[in-house]
This record gives C-alpha cells, structure tokens and sequence, in this order.
C-alpha cells in the first residue's frame, strides 16, 4: 500500500508541476525515480496516465480522472494522520492559497507570516496572480478573492470591504488641474487597470445618487495596480484604484484623492475554499485566522499598519 501511496503522490506532484523535472526537484529525488514510478504505475494500472515528449507532457482523460481520485485519497490519508498525530490539536501539513498579487504582497504575507508564527508545523505553497484561479481544477485549500462572487460550489467567507479611489500627485494636479466633476476626467491622463471588466471606462455614483460612466483617455495601461500606483506617483496621471494599493501613498501625502464626494465602488474581499466532506482543520483555522486579522483592515485609518 505505501508503494501505491507513493506512485499516487509521484503522479500529483508531476501533474501539478508540469514536468518530470520540476516534479522531481519538488520532491527532492532523481529524475530516472519519477519517471520509474510513473511507468509502474500506468503499468500495474493498464493505461496511459500521461503522454510525454521531450518538450510537453499531456494528462490524458483516464489522467485527469486519476488524479482527482489521487488527490482526494491523499487527502484523506493526511487528514487521518494529522488527526490522530496529536491530542491537543496541533495544526500540520500544507496549505495552497491563491491570492491577486498586490493584494497578497502587502497584506495577505503578513497575515501568513503571523499565522506561521502560531503555527510552525504548516507549510503554505502561495500564488500570487491577478488572474481569477479555479480552485477545484488546480487544487488549492484556499483563494482570496476581491470581486462580486458569481454563483458556485465554494463557500465564502467575507473578509473585509474595499472601497476604491481616483487619486493623483500633487505635482500632476498642480499642472493639469483638479477634476472638479466626474465627467471632467475624460480630459485628463489616466492610468488603468487591465484586468477590469471595463478598463477604458470607470463609473461612479455623484451626491445626487446619479450613476456617471465616464469614458477615459488611457496615457498608461497595466495589469499590476502597484505600477499603476508608483506612475500616479511621480505624476503620469490619475488613478483609480482599491484603497489597500494606495492607502500608504495617500497617507504620505503622495497622493491625493479628488471627487471624493462621489462613491467610486465598493467590494468585498472573500476567503473562498471547496467544499468537501470535511474540511481541512488547518484550513478551517487559516480561514478563522484571516476573518479575524482584517476585523480592522489594515488600509483603514484605524487599522494596523503591516
């Protein structure tokens, strides 16, 4: 049974990883073992697993279905373990989070660093990408995202609110002027985000609780809101951007936000994960851990500063 295990283990990891290479180093053996254990176990199994050249390797259809089987047995296997491993609760074992990268490097680390602290048994495989995860086919315990959530099969839970902010430098507002209305920024530079729903167009609500669209002028456009953020900066143009990315420019005075009588959207931040027959203890308290770390949003005034 442990050989079975292990072939299993070899398999997800080659899967996940990509390649033998990387599936190898990963798990810190040769190459010639991965590959061996590959070819017993398609062998003992009586079918292809993986299509393999040179340069690429294909999961086949029987591959895709194995290694979600795979990844749910060890899984279990894990959880039994930890379960019994000590009485007084000890957390152990690996946690994949997906997180957007701003968002992960300025608050999302240091909530980690502070949960491994409490936690020296946990280890945490982080990715860091804007681009929106499927948590189920790429197998992580846990993803953060800050966007309306559209219907599915994962349970939520909020984390903190977003609110966002069109902001300059002073230096860009002593030059250009200040938009005294929303439709005013159509004549300004603007540096947007490349990864909104509508990058050329930002929306807002005036006092009078009338909805504007505001059609912009793009001088600088990205899919990273820290580089938009430093362009604002040193003057390239106006932003419009989460708080938790500028709120330590406009506290430096850096920046400077502007039409701040209008609501410029507000999102939530949620903690999402699988559900499954039973989850993970650790992830259940990673998940208890952050709800409780953004009670007090960092990138609020009264909140910690990481």
């Amino acid at each position: 049974m442990s050989d079975r295990l292990e072939e299993m283990a070899t398999f997800v990891r080659v899967v996940e990883a990509g390649s033998l290479t990387a599936a190898a180093r990963r798990l810190e053996v040769a190459k010639s073992a991965v590959s061996r254990r590959l070819s017993e176990l398609e062998g003992r199994l009586g079918v292809q697993l993986l299509r393999r050249t040179t340069r690429t390797l294909h999961v086949t259809d029987a591959g895709h279905a194995f290694y979600q089987r795979c990844v749910r047995i060890l899984a279990d296997v894990d959880e039994a373990e930890l379960a019994v491993s000590d009485v007084h609760g000890r957390l152990a074992g690996q946690l994949r989070v997906a997180a957007p990268l701003s968002f992960g490097i300025a608050h999302l680390q240091p909530a980690v660093e502070a949960f491994l602290a409490e936690h020296p048994d946990i280890r945490f495989d982080l990715d860091l990408d804007d681009r929106q995860v499927d948590l189920l086919a790429e197998n992580f315990d846990l993803g953060i995202r800050i966007a309306p959530l559209a219907d599915s099969s994962l349970v939520a839970r909020r984390l903190a609110t977003v609110d966002h902010v069109v902001c300059a430098s002073p230096d860009y507002l002593a030059r250009h002027g200040t938009p005294a209305t929303p439709a005013e920024l159509a004549e300004h530079d603007c540096l947007t985000y490349a990864n909104a729903p509508e990058s050329d167009a930002w929306h807002c609500i005036d006092p009078e609780g009338r909805e504007h669209r505001i059609p912009v002028r793009s001088r600088l456009r990205a899919n990273n809101g820290d580089l938009l953020r430093e362009a604002a900066v040193v003057g390239l143009g106006v932003v419009f951007q989460p708080r938790f990315i500028v709120h330590r420019a406009l506290a430096e005075g850096t920046l400077v936000p502007v039409l701040t009588d209008c609501d410029w959207s507000r999102v939530d931040a949620w903690a999402l994960y699988p559900q499954t027959r039973h989850l993970s203890a650790r992830v259940r308290a990673f998940v208890d851990f952050l709800v409780a770390w953004f009670d007090e949003p960092p990138w609020e005034a009264k909140g910690r500063q990481p």
